[in-house]
């Protein structure tokens, strides 16, 4: 949840150049809260079969047969008309970017079947609220936000990756593709170069922005952590790099203070 909720922060203290107001704040938090729920209930639902194989995963609820599927697709079309209330208080073109995103949050739990690089689009629907902030705030999104928001898709691409590492073995047993697949022995240099490749956007659609030196100052900082991270990562070791992806909760409350102290 913090995971979706400090980009689209971010997001929004660039777009207002400082503290966004209080229905703006409440909407994008709820909003947040909601997308981030409806795309784990839909991705239960979608790897319910696969879960059950999953040390991880095995005891979730409709892994284990604890609630029927069809109470589980209520309970996410529930989420959605919740979500769907609040499009109420957006203006029309935030609205049309919300129902944009749907798509994808149905599209993730499936994608892991077919390619491997279901963290990309993961990526794009998690960080999705970014764009509806300053579309929102700004009427238009700018290129430095666009910028912005990429480097919230190459540090999720990093960091779920990490995640991924976590049911590597699971997943090849069970025909799962997953970027950590993909990358295999090589997962080290390849997180860490998204990670850099994050930091980079996240500076260069900052300044593009407005962003100020403080906000280059905090940027440096997060580039330390994910470094930290990258030199702590060991890829044989699952309970470790499940507590590095965690350690990213702190990369997304460092970003947001990167937006808010940028505006000084």
């Amino acid at each position: 949840m913090w995971l979706v909720l400090f980009p689209c922060i971010a997001a929004l203290f660039q777009a207002s150049h400082g503290w966004p107001g209080a229905r703006e704040m409440m909407v994008f938090c709820l909003g947040a809260f909601l997308m981030r729920s409806a795309g784990s209930t839909i991705n239960d639902i979608a790897d319910r079969n696969f879960d059950a194989h999953v040390e991880r995963t095995r005891f979730r609820p409709l892994a284990r047969g604890q609630v029927s599927v069809h109470r589980a697709v209520f309970f996410f079309i529930a989420q959605l008309l919740c979500a769907a209330g609040l499009l109420y208080f957006l203006t029309p073109f935030t609205r049309l970017m919300a129902l944009a995103v749907v798509p994808l949050v149905i599209l993730y739990p499936f994608c892991k079947r077919f390619t491997y690089w279901p963290q990309a689009v993961l990526g794009a629907a998690f960080n999705w609220g970014m764009l509806m902030a300053w579309g929102e705030i700004n009427g238009s999104i700018p290129a430095g936000a666009v910028l912005v928001w990429l480097g919230a898709v190459a540090w999720q691409i990093g960091y779920d990756t990490v995640y991924a590492y976590v049911d590597a073995r699971d997943d090849v047993q069970i025909g799962i593709k997953s970027t950590a697949l993909l990358f295999g022995k090589y997962g080290r240099a390849s997180i860490g170069a998204f990670y850099a490749a994050a930091v980079l956007l996240w500076l260069g659609g900052g300044l593009l922005v407005g962003m100020k030196v403080p906000y280059v100052v905090v940027m440096a900082l997060i580039a330390v952590h994910l470094f930290w991270q990258i030199s702590r990562l060991d890829l044989q070791k699952p309970s470790l790099s499940f507590n590095l992806f965690l350690h990213n909760i702190l990369t997304g409350v460092l970003l947001a203070l990167a937006a808010l102290v940028g505006t000084l």
